[in-house]
């Protein structure tokens, strides 16, 4: 069977199966999240065992240190991942919702519901916390799930797809709406892309490459999740204290997903009071500092280890312990570095101004803005929404952390009383 076929197959498979969410009740999709969520828990040893296959097999093929983060499963990773399915089944049902409703003059009542997409496909890669989290969100929302992860986590992905399938065995709903693309060969990726008319969206998860390979080669409609090149503006208003927590946090809690941040920008009346503090604690904490000229003056003058950044430093998402530190001269002249070097996806300010923050926020188009905090805040367990499907920094369907909302479409339904249209 080649992987077009393969992949029609499952899609099939997964629409016929979606038939048991759409008669499914919310209590009843409610129970198959909490049903996966205690097999989880109850399988973390065997969940475990597969991931550290997956982690020796990363080292041999000498994988980045942030790509191994990523793959990296954990016992308190695992508790996670089972507590974020928690939150979602403890969310409000977010189908059959009305939108809007009205009367016409002529006696038809309209109303527009939420309703889901179908058959989503999630590709991704390397992180198989990704592979509970769009599966017990896409359920929630009614949505059948093909998952097409990267073979670095195929062991992983295996045994979560299976440890969910078996817990949705002993519900009211199908265990093939959950459905694993293999990912021993790349072209069941084109061909999940191409599958127009058997998967109704497809999302995109991972590095920069290959969000723009999906998004450029898919013929299903995609939402693109977005790279993450962020920035700190510390404001002349700031207050230092709340910055260097904020700085820290922003860079070195995890660097290697794509909320943390790359670049500190300074306001350049504090930069001789602040970046001394600033860089020293980066450095200590391991961060290997780019800097404009300007801050790489004071780095020196402090004895901080830096070099001198490129262009290509300034658009780059590390991923890593690294990060670009530049002197601006005002709110307008950060935000223009922004919106140059940036990816819409998080930016924050630190400052005490309220008229300040209103002009960062007013200059910044991206998925969200940090007023005060750090850009880690940018996350959908973090926001409230249990897990997240990704992060999406374009502008159309959704925007920013996506939940349950987010993978829902809508229907209209129009009621008559034998109104025929002259």
């Amino acid at each position: 069977m080649d992987a077009k076929e393969m992949i029609e197959q499952l899609a099939d498979r997964a629409r016929l199966a979606a038939r048991t969410l759409s008669r499914a009740s919310g209590l009843e999709r409610e129970a198959a999240l909490l049903a996966i969520a205690d097999e989880i828990e109850n399988r973390s040893t065997e969940i475990l065992a597969a991931n550290t296959q997956d982690m020796d097999r990363g080292k041999a093929e000498e994988m980045s240190t942030q790509l191994l983060d990523r793959l990296l499963l954990t016992h308190e990773r695992v508790l996670g991942i089972a507590h974020g399915a928690r939150q979602v089944a403890n969310l409000p049902d977010p189908l059959g919702i009305t939108l809007r409703e009205s009367t016409l003059p002529n006696g038809l009542h309209l109303k527009q519901i939420s309703v889901p997409f179908g058959v989503v496909g999630m590709v991704y890669e390397a992180r198989p916390n990704v592979t509970v989290d769009a599966a017990v969100i896409l359920l929630m929302s009614g949505n059948a799930a093909l998952l097409r992860g990267s073979s670095s986590a195929s062991s992983s992905n295996a045994v979560l797809v299976k440890v969910m399938r078996d817990a949705l065995a002993r519900t009211a709903i199908s265990p093939d709406v959950i459905q694993l693309v293999p990912s021993y060969e790349r072209e069941t990726v084109h061909s999940l892309l191409h599958a127009r008319g058997k998967v109704d969206l497809v999302i995109p998860r991972g590095s920069a490459a290959l969000i723009r390979m999906v998004v450029d080669d898919s013929t299903v409609p995609t939402i693109e999740t977005g790279a993450g090149v962020c920035h700190v503006y510390v404001d002349e208003f700031a207050d230092l204290e709340k910055a260097i927590p904020i700085v820290m946090n922003s860079k070195t809690h995890r660097p290697s997903v794509c909320n943390a941040a790359e670049t500190l920008l300074v306001h350049r009346s504090i930069a001789e009071k602040f970046l001394p503090m600033a860089l020293k604690a980066l450095s200590d904490a391991g961060v290997i500092l780019h800097c404009d000229p300007a801050a790489e003056k004071i780095a020196k003058a402090n004895g901080i280890l830096s070099s001198l950044a490129t262009e290509e430093n300034w658009s780059t998402e590390y991923g890593a312990l690294e990060m670009n530190v530049a002197v601006v001269s005002s709110v307008d002249a950060a935000s223009d570095h922004i919106a140059k070097y940036g990816t819409n996806h998080t930016e924050a300010i630190v400052t005490e101004s309220q008229a300040a923050a209103e002009r960062f926020i007013a200059l910044s188009d991206c998925a969200a803005v940090m007023v005060n905090t750090s850009t880690r805040f940018t996350d959908g367990e973090q926001m409230g929404f249990g897990a997240e499907i990704g992060i999406s920094n374009q502008k159309l369907h959704a925007r920013g952390p996506m939940g349950l909302e987010a993978m829902t479409t809508t229907t209209w339904i129009v009621t008559g009383t034998g109104q025929i249209r002259s």
